[in-house]
């Protein structure tokens, strides 16, 4: 048995120990990690392709007539509404998604790597910044299907897609804190939901806040997500606000300013 095994300890030793890898290659990896995810399980993806349409569609047919007096005007004014709403819903998976690594024991392996420890949490969110593309290129497509037209052409909605990511990434700091704070998966995507959907409804992804009542019109225009809203529908329609986007940018980096160092801190205590 020794006879077999020096040969193997000779081998092994006299190699060279490969270089430890680099934050950037780490987070990358662990980036394309999420996307063979998806790969090898697409039913993931329904919650970015399925539910926008769905949500486009019903807004625009029920309430459009109603709300605007046709559909196609209700249409301009909802499309970057529902792809803030697309984007931002599924930025709780992010914590989803962490709370299952967490209870598979799969964290565990990563934190006895020989890597920088906060590279499965930066890549996990960079792999999810492609989701929300894709869910915000469905609501896009769709609306241009359906008679959406941005005034602000090609640029206007590629810069208006990339701010709604950028907002989703820092809001995914939060969500990844809270995967790390509740016992189950199902757990997180509860109470994610729960906390999004009042902040998502009471903005101005559906109607005007002048029509509203003056308390609610008063908290609408501080919500953020107004903000965010406002900002997209700037850019699409050829008028971007520099105060909107720079608030919204502001707002994402308070978010990860905050949430990203506590998430970390969670992470290296989980156990």
């Amino acid at each position: 048995m020794s006879t077999t095994a020096d040969p193997l300890h000779a081998a092994l030793a006299s190699g060279e120990r490969p270089p430890r890898p680099g934050r950037f290659s780490a987070c990358l990896t662990f980036g394309w990690r999420g996307m063979l995810k998806i790969k090898h399980v697409p039913e993931q993806l329904l919650d970015v392709t399925i539910t926008p349409v769905l949500f486009l569609l019903m807004f625009t047919y029920l309430f459009g007539g109603a709300l605007a007096g046709s559909t196609s005007e209700y249409l301009q004014f909802l499309l970057p509404g529902i792809l803030v709403q697309s984007v931002l819903f599924t930025s709780v998976y992010s914590g989803v998604t962490l709370n299952t690594d967490m209870t598979k024991g799969v964290v565990d392996r990563f934190r006895s790597l020989p890597i920088w420890k906060p590279a499965p949490l930066v890549g996990a969110v960079l792999g999810d910044s492609v989701r929300y593309a894709l869910a915000a290129t469905v609501v896009v497509l769709l609306g241009l299907v359906l008679g959406f037209r941005p005034e602000g052409g090609l640029s206007g909605t590629v810069a208006a897609m990339a701010l709604v990511i950028v907002f989703a990434c820092g809001l995914a700091w939060v969500f990844t804190t809270v995967g790390l704070t509740l016992r189950s998966p199902s757990a997180v995507m509860n109470s994610g939901f729960m906390a999004l959907f009042p902040l998502i409804f009471l903005s101005n992804v559906f109607v005007d806040p002048d029509t509203l009542p003056r308390a609610l019109e008063v908290f609408v225009n501080g919500n953020p997500i107004s903000h965010l809203v406002t900002a997209t529908r700037g850019l699409m329609a050829g008028e971007a606000d520099a105060g909107e986007i720079v608030f919204v940018l502001a707002v994402a980096a308070a978010l990860t300013a905050v949430f990203a160092p506590l998430t970390v801190r969670l992470y290296r205590r989980a156990g």
